[in-house]
């Protein structure tokens, strides 16, 4: 796995983990973040397995594998063996993943965006835009200019036009071309026999940050997770925003993090 880490690691800083969403890497989401975080915390930054510079032989696709990954990550390569955690989108997935496998390590949870309690039936019942799953995994493993302007008008509340064929081209060719067989078999995992009733809870103070105008993961879901959390889950919407919230509504993600992320009760 490829990460990027502290240029000088020290041991009274707490840690932070950020873990990205489907796209190009974990950079390209939280790049803008770092400034607000690394004066407080240690931060890491991984690439999930098949995103940026990290990849693997195994066959296993499912979040819990991604969570076991980077947990001995972490944990064998630089010792970290407690953090804070901020999951994007599928990386909220594995995040909480973590947060079930290894209850120890995570002393937070930040959950953006990211529809961990969905339910497979939710799907056939309309619940998303998309009719199926072939159809989600077009748009989010966009792989030519109008299916990136697509997957742009799911994320985006206001997505920006005018964007000329041959830079979305560029763009897919530089940062989208590897391993869409193995994404796609993310998102199948993903989907794959998901039923609340099994669904783990979480002990670690919860913020659950939502766009309001989410059309990838609705709004529901993050409701739905708060209710199964309850008292330990604080859900906070963020107004015209979709799904892409944190690049839509950056300066207002940021400050939902820091009151979390640097207070010492949810």
């Amino acid at each position: 796995m490829h990460c990027w880490i502290p240029k000088l690691y020290k041991p009274w800083k707490p840690n932070l983990l950020l873990l990205h969403g489907f796209g190009a890497n974990a950079m390209w989401q939280y790049a803008d973040l770092l400034g607000h975080f690394t004066p407080k915390f240690n931060v890491f930054v991984p690439d999930l397995l098949f995103f940026g510079g990290s990849f693997t032989n195994r066959p296993e696709r499912s979040e819990s594998f991604q969570a076991r990954c980077v947990m001995k990550m972490l944990d064998h390569g630089f010792g970290v063996r407690r953090m804070s955690l901020v999951g994007i989108s599928y990386g909220g997935f594995v995040g909480y993943s973590m947060c079930v496998q290894f209850p120890e390590a995570v002393e937070r949870l930040v959950v953006c965006c990211a529809g961990v309690c969905l339910e497979e039936k939710d799907l056939t019942d309309g619940l998303f835009r998309v009719s199926d799953v072939k159809e989600a995994e077009k748009i989010l493993l966009a792989q030519t200019p109008e299916m990136l302007r697509e997957l742009m008008k799911f994320s985006f509340v206001k997505p920006l036009k005018g964007i000329p064929d041959y830079f979305l081209t560029d763009f897919i060719n530089v940062m989208c071309s590897d391993f869409v067989k193995e994404k796609r078999e993310l998102i199948q995992s993903i989907l794959k026999d998901r039923h609340l009733s099994r669904f783990p809870k979480i002990n670690q103070p919860t913020l659950i940050l939502w766009g309001d105008q989410d059309q990838i993961f609705p709004l529901i879901l993050g409701e739905r997770l708060q209710r199964h959390l309850g008292g330990n889950a604080r859900l906070v919407v963020i107004a015209d925003a979709g799904h892409a919230v944190n690049f839509e509504k950056a300066k207002e993600f940021a400050k939902h993090l820091k009151d979390f992320l640097y207070n010492d009760s949810i």
